[in-house]
């Protein structure tokens, strides 16, 4: 009974969720009136650069947290040359002290 009833739940939420639409597809102007999307072509395209301007398919108000991220980035990046890649360099110097292995110093090379 339970596996019956599991299954029949399974198979109405993959039907819930599989009929689901998308905002491309549901492309609605507030007053009712169909809105074109901006290109036939998927903003997720790489060739999409190449016919539309991307932008246009983007929402007029970004999510603030991109922004948030766009202001703090200089200081993230600070932090890392200023902070994090010095406590690097006694391992590099003395790697059987630290457990610095073969593995870390190709990681920390490919930073530079």
């Amino acid at each position: 009974m339970r596996t019956t009833a599991l299954a029949v739940g399974m198979l109405l939420l993959a039907t819930t969720v599989g009929c689901a639409g998308n905002q491309q597809q549901a492309s609605v102007d507030a007053d009712g009136s169909y809105a074109p999307p901006a290109s036939i072509y998927s903003v997720m395209d790489p060739t999409s650069l190449i016919y539309t301007d991307v932008a246009a398919g983007a929402a007029p108000s970004d999510n603030p947290w991109r922004w948030a991220g766009f202001l703090l980035h200089p200081l993230g990046v600070a932090m890392d040359y200023g902070l994090n890649r010095p406590m690097y360099t006694p391992p590099r110097k003395m790697p059987y002290l630290f457990g610095y292995t073969a593995e870390d110093s190709m990681l920390d090379s490919q930073r530079r």
